[in-house]
């Protein structure tokens, strides 16, 4: 049996049409085709942010919160391509994801073929003077003066895109479906095709830019900053901010359903098993901030569509509420795949008890967070707890009821709360003093409040 993993970086649950939140700004069919044909799973959640991390748990199967920031696999690791290649698999990676490549990185190891599509968010990969696109269009005097360099990076690599096949996205699936084309399906294929979009920055082709109120006429920000939004903006300029980040997830889900169309094509939708998931999703002040960060441990970070289709679609048009975590992927991929023996030493659980109906649940509650930030989420199918850090109030929401978290219940139940802080112990949360600057690595916000990452 094959083995297709397919990702898309900071693609949010409610922005996938097929979960039916109701103020989905889009249509997303090839997803939702995909979707419809699969186990979907609801309530699949990362252990440890945010990209490397997360990879690292799906490479190896196992939690990376408690003990493991943004670093290489290590020499002991076992990942996925090296143990599938041990087991006769044909292994092959293609990614825009430019953090696979960089000099001190090596989440390819194993993969027999890798390929890089260069040029993504802060990439090096263009330079010299702008010619088509003006910083100026894309930046505000309120920003801060940091992040403009990061803003013209972008700008110079997006600088001589013409069409939609010049973008990221549709570079990388045409890239695998190239290579499709000339690969033998024998069911021995494990092929991992990794998109970074719909990451910022958000500058989709103009067929697909069509989110932005058409009244609009102020500047594009393609990659706003992160911090307390209305310190940058207006809710006019973040509303259009949300919709390029629409537009762009509607360019994903266009260039991944040509993908899909290939391998249904060359005969794989009958002999692999095909895993649909994001990494996280993308705060767009949902809660006052853009962009990821330790103190956002809401659903617009760790809600993600996960979903696998079986080969002939056995098990097909199930949706699961049964919680999940990303070490989990690994283990179910092999298990579906006869491998189960490799699973001793992860500790990530199968999921094809539950997609085979035999138990109701393998976990009682999922727990997120950034391991060099102090904030802890804690979930169960209903209630989200975050736990800050001292001197600041924890939360509990009610994801049944208020699923956009906008009503604090910590006062009026702190049993749930202390009920869901029971499931980890001292073994998940920070040690030490939490590193300020997280996402920039990642991003800058206002240096007087909480939560620069």
């Amino acid at each position: 049996m094959n083995i297709i993993v397919l990702i898309a970086d900071s693609l949010r649950q409610d922005h996938v049409s097929f979960y039916g939140w109701p103020d989905c700004p889009l249509e997303t069919p090839n997803l939702d085709r995909l979707a419809a044909e699969s186990v979907a799973f609801d309530n699949c959640y990362p252990q440890g942010l945010p990209t490397i991390p997360v990879r690292t748990e799906w490479l190896t199967g196992c939690g990376t919160l408690p003990f493991r920031p943004w670093q290489p696999l290590a020499e002991e690791d076992v990942s996925a391509p090296e143990l599938l290649g041990r087991e006769g698999y044909f292994t092959a990676l293609f990614t825009d994801c430019y953090h696979y490549f960089k000099p001190t990185m090596n989440l390819h190891r194993g993969f027999r073929v890798w390929r890089w599509i260069r040029g993504q968010e802060y990439d090096c990969w263009q330079s010299g003077p702008l010619r088509n696109l003006r910083l100026e269009d894309h930046i505000n005097d309120r920003m801060p003066a940091e992040w403009i360099p990061r803003v013209q990076a972008c700008l110079r690599n997006l600088d001589g895109f013409k069409t939609a096949d010049d973008w990221y996205c549709s570079r990388l699936t045409a890239e695998a479906i190239d290579w499709l084309k000339v690969n033998p399906n024998d069911g021995r294929t494990f092929l991992w095709v990794d998109s970074f979009d719909p990451h910022e920055p958000w500058m989709p082709p103009k067929e697909f830019d069509r989110y932005v109120h058409p009244d609009y006429t102020g500047k594009r920000y393609v990659m706003p900053p992160g911090g307390p939004a209305s310190n940058w903006f207006t809710d006019e300029e973040m509303a259009a901010i949300r919709g390029l980040y629409a537009g762009e997830v509607a360019y994903v889900d266009h260039y991944l359903g040509r993908l899909l169309g290939a391998l249904r094509d060359g005969g794989y939708f009958d002999n692999s098993v095909i895993l649909f998931i994001a990494d996280h999703g993308h705060p767009l002040a949902d809660h006052g901030k853009f962009l990821k960060g330790g103190d956002r441990m809401y659903s617009e970070l760790l809600k993600v569509p996960c979903m696998i289709r079986f080969p002939g679609g056995e098990h097909g048009g199930q949706r699961l509420d049964a919680l999940a975590q990303f070490p989990d992927i690994l283990p179910t991929l092999l298990d579906a795949a006869g491998l189960g023996a490799n699973l001793g030493e992860m500790t990530g659980r199968s999921l094809m008890p539950l997609i085979r109906g035999e138990v109701q649940a393998i976990r009682q509650a999922t727990i997120s967070g950034f391991h060099e930030a102090p904030d802890r989420c804690v979930r169960d199918r209903r209630w989200s707890y975050i736990r800050r850090p001292e001197g600041e109030p924890d939360e509990l929401y009610d994801l049944i009821a208020d699923p956009r978290e906008t009503v604090d219940l910590i006062d009026g139940h702190p049993e749930e709360a202390q009920r869901l802080a029971s499931y980890f112990g001292s073994a998940y949360a920070l040690h030490g003093t939490a590193v300020e600057g997280l996402q920039g690595k990642y991003e800058i916000a206002d240096s007087a409040v909480r939560g620069k990452d």
